[in-house]
């Protein structure tokens, strides 16, 4: 006997875009998942996430008046490779010693193509604030089993590391570098409306 847990959308649609209920969110870190890949070696891309982290998203009544706000905790980066990690925590990459956290936030969202959203941010790495555009695409909103509503999200970027004084390199005999100066991040987000 298989049991099916029933959920009910509680998205609104404005102006033709589907958008989550007004209120403030908050990241459920059980659900969500913050993640960057680099090329390796010029060939592959290496993976890593972080385990540790919070946030939370306000969306206006007006959807394009919401804002974000996440802080990450660096030393709980993972890229499956504890040597690797314990460097990217090193002064070399992250200096999580020196800048224990790294924070996003957004202020300004605005309609992008195909459904998708553009929100507007800093991203402060190692003390250095740049400004980062998130594409971001909403997957819904719903009635969870519990009583609560929840809302799902992708987003991704793509920074140079090097911006964010992150420049430690080795060159490759055959050319090219160990490691890429260009990062995606990746994340999928679930939160939960307080």
């Amino acid at each position: 006997m298989s049991t099916t847990l029933e959920h009910t959308s509680v998205s609104r649609t404005i102006n033709g875009h589907e958008v989550p209920p007004a209120g403030t969110y908050a990241l459920d870190d059980s659900h969500t998942n913050i993640g960057f890949s680099a090329r390796h070696l010029v060939v592959a891309k290496t993976r890593g996430r972080f385990a540790s982290f919070r946030g939370e998203v306000v969306v206006g009544e007006d959807p394009f008046d919401s804002r974000i706000d996440v802080e990450i905790d660096v030393a709980s980066v993972d890229s499956r490779d504890d040597k690797r990690d314990d460097h990217l925590r090193s002064i070399d990459f992250f200096d999580a010693e020196a800048f224990p956290t790294i924070t996003y936030h957004g202020h300004a969202v605005r309609p992008a193509a195909h459904g998708r959203y553009t929100v507007d941010g800093e991203l402060t790495v190692r003390g250095v604030t740049r400004p980062v555009e998130l594409t971001v695409e909403f997957h819904g909103a719903v009635s969870d089993p519990w009583g609560g509503t929840r809302a799902g999200f992708s987003a991704s970027a793509e920074v140079n590391r090097e911006d964010f004084g992150l420049t430690w390199n080795q060159a490759l005999e055959g050319g090219g570098v160990l490691v890429g100066k260009t990062v995606n991040l990746e994340i999928e987000a679930e939160l939960i409306l307080t």
